[in-house]
């Protein structure tokens, strides 16, 4: 491929390290940067390399060093949550990346190999199909084992801005790990054009890929149900602070009193850690005494349903504890849906937990070395049943979401049971400048690939409302206090990912390779 491929010749000399210099650059084509015209030209560069190595093990190698510069540079917000607990050293989280990321690159190795594996020595479309096919099945793979780490799909640098869903527009019928797979082609697909000296489709292709990212998808359809999202800006060092409770709850209450002249139904949405306070019954008095305001979860629930008013109802993230012989012996991360009577109408468990943030693995042998969980307090955190929908009468039907769950693709909503719309809490304040953008890119995918609208309330931001077109129609700004009032938008109907989930995201990723193989046999690789 050499003689096609003049970029890759003058650095083939130092593949390893160009691949990594490929892969930190290309995360700059996530958000905040969402630099994809130059993260599409790292992916074409990287191919060329890839597709020119002399045997699959070579190109195993490049993929992990292409991966663990991509993981490092996209994932550099970890490292910040670090500078917000004492119990560990803040320097800890500038290694923890890096580490990480040694694991995370194992996929890119993957797809590399088995691209080159596929593809043959020869290159050319089968390669670029194979290795489009490839890096889909991988971040399938990425998704869900070991827990599953699924930040950062590739595809997400395909999302456009806030008011247009960009070529992410395809959601609806690939599902977000076929969009991965899409992005890599689109790479590749330069690549080969370039390297013939095929200017002119290549720019065609560019000027459609262009307008595809820039043409605002135009005004949505208005939902009615009156909708109140508070972010009330509380910084992460004051969130868990028992001398800053009660400020905190009238940062939330101010932002959270129905205005003058709107009656009628209206949901008011809090964010993750928005309850300080119990509110389930029947624990021992010595808990309450201890968090709740009024000693009791009765009256904490009664201070809230007369806070929000007559007609809206209010789903907050709280902490419910697990016990055993009357003693907390770990606790759940929920949303409580709470009436305008103090009544809680439904109650959702988080399922997928924040590993070394929500709960210590391996506790018995990290522990006595001295580490311990992000998240303040000694209990671990218990995982829920999984996706579920509560059903909140005259305000429809909720899919919960509690914050690090929502980048699950395929994971969002209890099967058989679709919800009018999800609500995604959080608590984005560990996470510095890169995380809470790139948070909100996977709830929009989220909103597209289920057809349903998403609804954010997070601590420091970003909020805001996504329709389900990706659309974020209205939001609150990293780190600034407000409120959003306004109207749910109406959901669309079932989308093809939504009926077959990520069996059609890993059905077009095998389809490539299949189509690889196919070439590969007509031209003789």
């Amino acid at each position: 491929m050499s003689r096609f491929d003049p970029v890759a010749t003058r650095i083939a000399r130092h593949p390893r390290i160009a691949s990594a210099l490929l892969g930190a650059v290309s995360a700059t084509g996530f958000a905040p940067l969402s630099l994809w015209p130059l993260a599409l030209l790292c992916l074409a560069i990287f191919c060329a390399l890839v597709a020119r190595t002399e045997r699959p093990g070579a190109a195993a190698w490049l993929g992990w060093w292409f991966g663990f510069a991509h993981f490092t540079v996209g994932l550099n917000w970890i490292a910040t949550a670090f500078t917000y607990q004492s119990n560990m050293p803040a320097a800890l989280g500038w290694a923890a990346v890096p580490i990480l990321s040694v694991y995370l690159a194992a996929y890119p190795a993957i797809g590399a190999f088995a691209a080159r594996w596929l593809a043959g020595p020869r290159g050319g479309w089968a390669f670029a199909l194979a290795m489009a096919g490839a890096w889909g099945v991988t971040e399938w793979l990425r998704g869900w084992v070991f827990t599953g780490f699924a930040w950062n799909p590739l595809g997400s640098i395909l999302l456009g801005g806030y008011d247009t869903p960009g070529l992410a527009a395809v959601l609806p019928f690939t599902g977000t790990y076929a969009l991965s797979a899409l992005a890599m082609l689109l790479g590749a697909l330069f690549w080969l054009l370039a390297a013939k000296g095929r200017w002119i489709p290549a720019g065609l292709i560019a000027g459609l890929v262009t307008i595809g990212m820039l043409v605002p998808a135009g005004e949505g359809a208005q939902g009615t149900t009156r909708v109140t999202i508070a972010q009330p800006d509380i910084r992460q060092p004051t969130l868990a602070d028992p001398r800053f409770y009660e400020t905190n709850y009238q940062k939330l209450a101010t932002l959270s009193r129905r205005r003058e002249g709107t009656d009628g139904l209206r949901l008011v949405l809090w964010p993750e850690s928005g309850m300080v306070d119990y509110l389930q019954d029947g624990y021992p008095e010595r808990y309450y005494l201890r968090k709740n305001w009024g000693g009791s979860a009765q009256l904490a629930r009664a201070r809230v349903a007369e806070l929000i008013g007559p007609g809206s109802l209010l789903l907050t993230g709280s902490i419910d504890l697990a016990l055993e012989d009357r003693e907390a012996v770990g606790a759940y991360n929920v949303v409580h849906a709470i009436d305008d009577a103090g009544t809680i109408r439904g109650t959702y468990q988080k399922a997928h937990l924040v590993p070394y943030g929500e709960y210590l693995a391996l506790r018995w042998l990290l522990e006595p070395l001295g580490a311990t969980r992000l998240v303040p307090g000694t209990l671990d955190f218990f995982p829920g049943p999984g996706a579920r929908t509560l059903d909140l009468g005259e305000f429809g039907k909720v899919g919960v979401q509690v914050c690090y769950e929502i980048v699950f693709s395929g994971e969002t909503v209890e099967d058989g049971n679709r919800p009018d719309f999800i609500f995604n809490d959080s608590n984005d304040g560990w996470f510095g400048r890169w995380g809470p953008p790139q948070h909100l890119a996977q709830a929009r995918l989220r909103a597209m690939e289920e057809g349903l609208p998403v609804l954010r309330a997070t601590t420091t931001g970003i909020s805001g409302i996504i329709d389900a077109r990706g659309v974020l129609r209205e939001h609150l700004p990293w780190q600034e206090r407000g409120r959003i009032d306004a109207l749910l938008p109406p959901a669309h109907a079932a989308t093809p990912f939504a009926q077959a989930g990520n069996w059609l995201a890993v059905g077009w990723s095998l389809l490539l390779m299949l189509l690889a193989a196919v070439v590969r046999r007509r031209t003789g690789g």
